[in-house]
């Protein structure tokens, strides 16, 4: 543990801030699941694909994932979901 002040200050901002970035992530894989699911049960298909790619727009804009990681799972949700629409 530190002794310096702002070292003290800096280990509790960390905390807060690598717990904060645990929540969002886990919310948006958990989304992920939920819209992979949905696809293959085939029920609320649209809406769970919509809020799981809104929760990966979020995710790369704040720099949880990349922008093309996102870009790429949003894609293969979208895909998965026409096909089951067809």
């Amino acid at each position: 543990m530190p002794n310096i002040k702002s070292a003290i200050k800096r280990v509790t901002v960390t905390e807060k801030k690598t717990a904060a970035n645990k929540t969002q992530k886990s919310a948006m894989r958990t989304a992920v699941k939920k819209a992979k699911a949905s696809v293959a049960n085939g029920e609320n298909v649209a809406e769970a694909v919509k809020t799981a790619q809104k929760t990966l727009d979020k995710a790369a804009q704040k720099g949880h994932i990349s922008k093309k990681a996102a870009s790429r799972t949003k894609s293969r949700l979208a895909k998965a979901a026409n096909k089951v629409a067809e």
